[in-house]
């Protein structure tokens, strides 16, 4: 069980890189998405078509890691969803694997079950919280209480509104 904040090493000493975070169906659509630098839009919808294709068209028994330009990506999927995450090439990838199932607890925690429908019903909500978890390329929550605490308090204080 993790306990609090963590930030990505890698070889040296330097801080590894999460480049983008995606959040896919089986048909391809993307559902979430989420960028630690700035891409435009031209550039994100191809990388996604590739990425998405390179992952879909794979068999259960394949590997979940894939070299795919200057990244590594790492997927798992989680009954008709697809978690993506692409990264630098000398990230390790059991630990990615681990962090995508830690968000996938921490979807379900939230929306209590979470399926494709709560996330398109509630994007905003699920990119707080992943923005909770990463942000600038790195990990920086892997505690899920303390990654739905803001949302939870944001919650709490809309319902006292009404």
């Amino acid at each position: 069980k993790a306990t609090g904040s963590v930030l990505n090493w890698g070889v040296g000493g330097a801080a590894t890189m999460i480049h983008f975070f995606l959040l896919v169906n089986k048909q391809g659509q993307t559902r979430l998405a989420q960028y630690a630098n700035y891409m435009d839009l031209r550039e994100r919808v191809t990388l996604e078509g590739e990425v998405v294709r390179k992952c879909l068209q794979r068999k259960d028994t394949e590997c979940s890691f894939i070299e795919h330009l200057n990244y590594k990506l790492i997927y798992r999927r989680y009954a008709s969803l697809f978690f993506i995450v692409g990264v630098d090439g000398d990230e390790n990838e059991l630990a990615i694997l681990e962090f995508i199932h830690t968000v996938v607890e921490t979807l379900d925690r939230y929306f209590e079950n979470v399926c494709e429908l709560d996330v398109m019903f509630n994007l905003e909500k699920a990119h707080f919280i992943v923005e909770e978890m990463f942000a600038n390329g790195c990990i920086v929550e892997t505690n899920r209480t303390n990654s739905l605490y803001p949302i939870l308090n944001m919650d709490k204080l809309q319902k006292e509104k009404k």
